[in-house]
C-alpha cells in the first residue's frame, strides 16, 4: 500500500458514510440544510481524491496493480451509491430510470474494458467520458441541495438550485449516452481490427504449413571431392 492507493481506499470509505448521511438515521436529519451541505462536502471531497490519487501515483512513481483496481472501482460505487440513494432521498429530481442508467452504462463500460484487455488492447477514457464525470458531481450536489433549497440568494445573485439540479441530471443522462455509444464504437473498430491480424496471421501460418506439406523434399546437394 501507498499514499495513492490509501487515497483511493478513502473514497471507497466515503461510500457507506454518505449513505448513512442522507439516511433518516443521520442526527441532522430533519433539520434544514445541515444533512444537505454535509452529504454534499463529503461527496465533493471524495470526488476530489479521484483526481488527487492519479495524480500522485504518476508523479511518485507508484502505478500498481492494486492501484489499478481500486481507483475505477472506488469511482463506480462513489458515483452508483450516490444515484441509488438519492433515488429515495429527492425523487423528483433523481427517478429510478435515471440511476438504471447510471448503473447500466457502467457495467457496459466496464465489460468492454474487460473483454478489450483480454484481447491485448485498452480503451481510454475519452474527451465525453470525463464530460460525463463533471457533470455527475455537478448533478448529484445539485441534487442532493435542492431537497434543502429551491434557490440561493448570494450576495444579490439568485442561483436557481432547482434548476440546475434538474439541467445536470437531464444533460448527465444524454452524456452518459452519448458516450456509452462512444465507448462501443472505440470498442468495435480495435476488435474488428485485432481479429482481422488475428485471421491474416492465421492465414500466413496455414499457406506456410500448406506450401511445406506440397513442395517435395530437396535432396541434398553433392559435396565435391577435392
Amino acid at each position: 500500500m501507498n499514499l495513492p492507493n490509501y487515497i483511493t481506499m478513502s473514497r471507497i470509505a466515503c461510500v457507506p458514510l454518505l449513505i448513512w448521511i442522507l439516511s433518516p438515521k443521520f442526527p441532522a436529519h430533519g433539520i434544514h440544510g445541515e444533512q444537505e451541505v454535509c452529504a454534499s462536502l463529503v461527496f465533493i471531497l471524495a470526488s476530489i481524491t479521484d483526481g488527487v490519487d492519479g495524480y500522485l501515483a504518476r508523479r511518485r512513481g507508484q502505478i500498481t496493480t492494486l492501484g489499478m483496481l481500486l481507483d475505477p472501482l472506488a469511482d463506480k460505487l462513489m458515483v452508483t451509491a450516490a444515484y441509488i440513494v438519492l433515488v429515495a432521498y429527492n425523487p423528483r429530481i433523481v427517478p429510478p430510470w435515471i440511476a438504471v442508467l447510471v448503473i447500466g452504462r457502467e457495467f457496459l463500460v466496464s465489460g468492454l474494458r474487460s473483454i478489450a484487455a483480454s484481447e491485448g488492447f485498452t480503451i481510454e477514457a475519452s474527451d465525453l467520458g470525463k464530460l460525463k464525470t463533471v457533470i455527475q458531481i455537478v448533478s448529484v450536489v445539485a441534487a442532493i441541495l435542492d431537497r434543502g433549497w429551491s434557490s440561493w440568494n448570494w450576495f444579490g445573485f439568485i442561483i436557481g438550485v432547482h434548476l440546475i439540479a434538474v439541467t445536470a441530471i437531464y444533460w448527465m443522462a444524454t452524456v452518459s449516452i452519448i458516450s456509452a455509444v462512444d465507448y462501443f464504437v472505440g470498442f468495435w473498430k480495435k476488435i474488428d481490427h485485432a481479429s482481422g491480424r488475428r485471421r491474416r496471421r492465421r492465414s500466413f501460418v496455414l499457406s506456410r504449413n500448406k506450401k511445406s506439406a506440397v513442395e517435395p523434399p530437396q535432396p541434398p546437394h553433392p559435396v565435391e571431392s577435392r
